[in-house]
């Protein structure tokens, strides 16, 4: 081994703490990072075993439920509205000549850091750790670039020159890679976008100037794929061997038009704003939408999920576009990759078992069952009516403990009354034949077994109340499963019961021979009162969890606490602008002022009950998830494998969200009054 190996080793990889921490400095893409860091190390080594600061043996990366401190009062959003085109274009109106930067001003990458990209070159040139080879080598062309010139601009070509003497792959095959890559991934920032086409009206003279290793004439046709044409010049570091980073490149612009008024518009303070002013040009600040990525985003994720994740939600929060409600932003940074992970968890399980058909639940299943249909549109699907009152009613009589556990002992110190009990088990004629017990009286712990032994005395009439129930909802399970061997049903969760009843009611009351598995995105958990409920259904096979169950995701299963409103939280995100759904009846009954209906080919009638507080919100956390969803889809349905979501990462936002006692998540609770029975 060579000395500066030995030396190597001895400093930096030594000790995971220091290395770690040297690197974060190391690898940043700027030449003075590089000598900043040997700096860092030096202190590093110092601190650690002269010092002796064992706050070192703490890696950084390695973290368990990242806090941030999320807004509470106000969308993220709203941070972002002065770079809106408006403030933008009233900024430049006295300018004659208008400077952008590229990237992440005019044109978006879908990813929280521009090296994100070189993961798909990894994947497509098949090298392992490709990303790290890249970001080197550049380092190493940019150094002998500067030994030769006195300057650090490269090419694109000098870089793969580089990358060809250290791994063997073919310099130009590697340079045209990356090129199809960046024109895949590269989009317009729709504020620019609009900018640019309205100064573009008003005659104004548009150049680009740009620290870009890409060459002048790739990046004309990028930006033309864009929308952005007609540019009168481009100012591009490696074609004029000067940069931004140290002013130089401006030089060439107040050359060229020196007796014009330039403004700057870009993302960087250094480069894209002290070095401009310093140059003599006006400026025009417009932040990096990254730039709070690390205070608001989630990071502990898988590397190219999370770096998706981040980029897609930036760019859609921070380029000043709109303003959105706290609801909007709640399904689209917070519910949205979980729908989009759940859905294509939900079609591997159809495309690997033989599925027949999925049954979305409702009400949870509305908003998955939208997303699933804009991307598995061959799949066999079909949105049914279902909830846990519905199921509780049909199963009472094969299932006496679940229908008093969830009728009475759920509710007992409630402040239900005995007349709202009665009512919502539909047997609201037995309050005139109660003896020891008052309808007017409040359900406690006191009276919860009187009221149970009386409802169980009248057990004959109970059973014979659902029985047209039990008729309706087999024609209605009938028709839908006409024709299927094996279905799954799709729900939320937590014990899995709604999908197990639906289970065993087709199977073995209703005789219909159709296998049903319950997908669910998450069990109980061990603050449930009943953390083991759905277990053997779950090491069966016939209930499958997404998010997490005991066998996987367990610090998951140790974070969720319905006992803090999680599974209102979750819930919360699948809530559908559709009044509950109480059950079916034979024959045309429906009730005035309901949105029951009669389906009159079966001869039953679907009941429906009110509809949840705050529809608006409701529709405005679809709205978001549905969005979120279209973009990431957009982005990414070139590389099929990015939508192997896993329930970790689904997770992974709501875990930021649960911040500081879950702050954030009860300020979106209180927007809405919803009956979700979830303990």
């Amino acid at each position: 081994m060579s000395l500066r190996m030995q030396i190597y080793n001895k400093l930096v990889n030594k000790h995971s703490g220091i290395r770690e921490r040297y690197m974060e400095v190391h690898c940043k893409q700027t030449p003075f990072s590089k000598i900043n860091s040997y700096f860092v190390l030096l202190w590093l080594n110092v601190r650690y075993y002269i010092l002796k600061d064992w706050t070192l043996d703490y890696i950084k990366i390695v973290r368990e439920n990242e806090q941030k401190n999320l807004k509470t009062d106000v969308p993220e959003s709203l941070f972002a509205t002065e770079y809106s085109a408006t403030h933008i274009l009233q900024a430049v109106k006295d300018y004659d000549i208008i400077s952008f930067d590229i990237f992440d001003t005019l044109v978006f990458r879908p990813f929280s850091a521009p090296t994100d990209l070189f993961d798909y070159l990894a994947e497509q040139i098949g090298i392992l750790d490709f990303k790290s080879v890249r970001i080197a080598q550049e380092w190493k062309a940019r150094q002998d670039k500067f030994a030769v010139s006195g300057s650090y601009e490269v090419t694109l070509e000098e870089i793969w020159n580089r990358i060809e003497y250290e791994t063997g792959y073919p310099a130009r095959k590697g340079r045209n890679l990356e090129e199809e890559l960046e024109q895949r991934f590269c989009y317009a920032n729709p504020v620019m976008h609009t900018v640019f086409k309205e100064l573009q009206r008003r005659k104004k003279t548009i150049i680009i100037t740009s620290d870009m290793y890409l060459s002048e004439a790739f990046l004309e046709k990028l930006l033309a794929q864009n929308g952005y044409s007609g540019i009168q010049k481009l100012y591009i570091s490696s074609e004029y061997n000067a940069g931004k980073s140290d002013g130089t490149i401006y030089e060439y612009v107040k050359e060229d038009f020196e007796k014009e008024k330039i403004i700057h518009i870009g993302d960087n303070e250094i480069s894209d704003i002290t070095n401009a002013k310093k140059a003599g040009l006006a400026v025009f600040y417009y932040p990096n939408v990254n730039k709070h990525s690390k205070a608001y985003r989630a990071y502990d994720m898988s590397l190219m999920v999370g770096a998706a994740y981040r980029g897609i939600v930036n760019n859609h929060m921070y380029c000043g576009n709109n303003s959105y409600s706290m609801e909007y932003e709640y399904g689209y940074i917070y519910g949205g990759l979980f729908v989009l992970g759940y859905c294509t968890f939900i079609h591997d399980y159809y495309k690997k078992n033989g599925i027949d058909k999925i049954l979305f639940l409702s009400r949870d299943g509305d908003i998955i069952k939208q997303v699933y249909n804009k991307l598995y549109q061959e799949d066999s699907t079909e949105y049914v009516y279902w909830s846990r009152k519905a199921a509780t009613k049909l199963m009472a009589e094969d299932d006496r403990h679940d229908y008093f556990r969830r009728f009475i002992e759920h509710k007992v110190n409630q402040q239900h009354k005995i007349a709202e009990i009665l009512e919502a088990m539909e047997l609201q004629e037995l309050g005139r034949e109660l003896v020891g017990l008052d309808v007017s009286e409040y359900l406690t712990d006191s009276n919860q077994s009187k009221l149970r032994k009386f409802i169980e005395s009248k057990w004959e009439c109970v059973i014979k109340k659902y029985k047209e129930q039990h008729k309706a909802a087999k024609r209605y399970y009938e028709d839908i499963l006409t024709g299927c061997k094996r279905a799954v049903a799709v729900d939320i969760g937590w014990a899995g019961s709604g999908a197990m009843a639906l289970r065993h009611l087709v199977e073995q009351e209703w005789n219909i021979t159709c296998e049903i598995i319950g997908l669910i995105a998450g069990t109980n958990t061990i603050y449930n009162s009943e953390p083991d409920a759905s277990e053997p259904f779950l090491q069966s096979g016939k209930l499958v969890a997404y998010l997490y169950s005991q066998s996987h995701n367990r610090d998951l299963l140790k974070k969720h606490d319905p006992n803090k409103d999680y599974n209102v939280f979750w819930e919360l995100l699948l809530s559908s602008p559709t009044p509950q759904f109480s059950g079916f009846q034979s024959g045309n009954a429906c009730r005035e002022k309901t949105e029951d209906r009669y389906l009159p080919d079966l001869d039953i009638t679907l009941q429906f009950g009110k509809y949840d507080a705050n529809q608006e919100g409701i529709k405005e956390i679809q709205h978001g998830i549905l969005d979120f969803a279209a973009d990431y889809k957009e982005h990414f349905k070139d590389f099929p494998y990015m939508f192997n979501i896993s329930g970790r990462d689904a997770y992974a936002p709501m875990l930021v969200a649960a911040s500081h006692n879950e702050k954030y998540l009860k300020a979106i609770e209180k927007k809405f009054d919803l009956e979700i029975n979830v303990n």
